[in-house]
């Protein structure tokens, strides 16, 4: 952090402490990040709050695995009938339209609408 100092632990605190940085270690039993399509989990992490003049950063530290996700959207049987309802079409139908939308039933609906013109 200062190159070419050698300091101990409570030097380097003191430091930070100088410098508006503090430190907390969390309790952290499992970090798990979220992206779109899969999920990093770092089990056990070591984890670190860090606040540097008002701006909170967290530092991770452990081994992470990579878990995919389904995103098939959750499609639940009032959208289905929503869906059929509007549009006259058959239950498969309106599955499938609801997949290629990724869920969004206003966009399933106009697909199934253009496609009858």
């Amino acid at each position: 952090m200062f190159p070419g100092m050698n300091m101990n632990s409570s030097q380097m605190k003191q430091a930070m402490k100088k410098m508006g940085i503090t430190q907390n270690n969390l309790d952290a039993e499992k970090v798990i990040i979220r992206l779109h399509d899969r999920d990093i989990i770092i089990d056990s992490p070591d984890v670190a709050k860090v606040n540097m003049m008002g701006q909170e950063t967290y530092q991770i530290i452990g081994e992470a695995r990579e878990e995919l996700r389904d995103t098939a959207p959750q499609i639940d049987e009032e959208d289905i009938q929503t869906v059929i309802s509007q549009t006259s079409v058959s239950r498969e139908d309106a599955i499938d339209a609801i997949n290629d939308a990724e869920g969004d039933l206003a966009q399933a609906i106009m697909s199934l609408k253009k496609e009858e013109e």
